[in-house]
């Protein structure tokens, strides 16, 4: 595979993106859980905040992935094809998961469900991503033979 078509030298920015929706997403279950134990209101709005920073960070980290997807072919292909519908239906579900939480009392399951549901396929969108890279070698550069 040829260098990373959005990169900052020989470093793809993808991968450098990518970490911020997977944390921000990783914790508004355990605000909500937190919040079930507590009754403290300040943690569905954490958990709301890290959603939206979420949604703002994957945006982001889309574009170099999107400008690394055309002419990949296939398993390589197929793999990242999934590992981009994987994204955008956890964007889908995190900006679904906003809007109910702006919507509905703070007794309602559907916030808790949505962001395990989202997080679970990001987990395994972040497995298909680290397949890509570590498996097929998309996007390294080998380094060259001293």
């Amino acid at each position: 595979m040829a260098e990373s078509a959005a990169r900052i030298g020989k470093h793809p920015i993808h991968p450098m993106l990518v970490v911020f929706p997977i944390g921000l997403w990783a914790a508004p279950p355990a605000f909500d859980i937190v919040e079930m134990v507590t009754g403290n209101p300040l943690w569905p709005t954490l958990a709301f905040w890290n959603i939206v920073g979420g949604i703002v960070g994957a945006l982001l980290a889309a574009i170099p992935g999107f400008l690394d997807y055309p002419g990949v072919k296939g398993r390589e292909g197929r793999i990242a094809t999934w590992h981009m519908v994987l994204n955008l239906v956890a964007v889908a579900l995190f900006a679904l998961n906003a809007f109910i939480r702006t919507r509905v009392t703070t007794d309602s399951p559907w916030p808790l469900l949505l962001s395990i549901v989202g997080v679970v396929g990001v987990f395994v969108s972040g497995w298909l991503g680290g397949e890509l890279v570590y498996v097929e070698r998309f996007g390294v550069v080998e380094p060259k033979a001293r």
